[in-house]
């Protein structure tokens, strides 16, 4: 087990997203807001080291915001793991 406590794994969650262009960006001061492509009942997604690997639903406790995972997703089968990349 200890060998597993040396892994570091970063986890995100992605609320939406949005596409504008770059001096737009730079024009938006302190507190300036993004719509998002997303609305508030949909799907988050989560990723793990960039990674897509469940869904998720955001959920307010108090004043703390939590993720609520709805859905696992299973890897792809054309996913091969670091030790077949080694042997080929």
């Amino acid at each position: 087990m200890t060998t597993f406590e040396k892994i570091n794994v970063d986890i995100s969650v992605v609320l939406g997203g949005q596409t504008m262009p770059i001096h737009q960006l730079l024009r938006m001061g302190r507190g300036a807001v993004i719509e998002l492509d997303k609305s508030v009942d949909d799907d988050v997604e989560i990723l793990a080291n960039e990674h897509p690997v469940a869904r998720g639903q955001v959920v307010l406790h108090g004043d703390r915001v939590t993720v609520s995972i709805t859905e696992v997703l299973f890897r792809a089968p054309t996913y091969r793991r670091v030790d077949d990349v080694k042997k080929i």
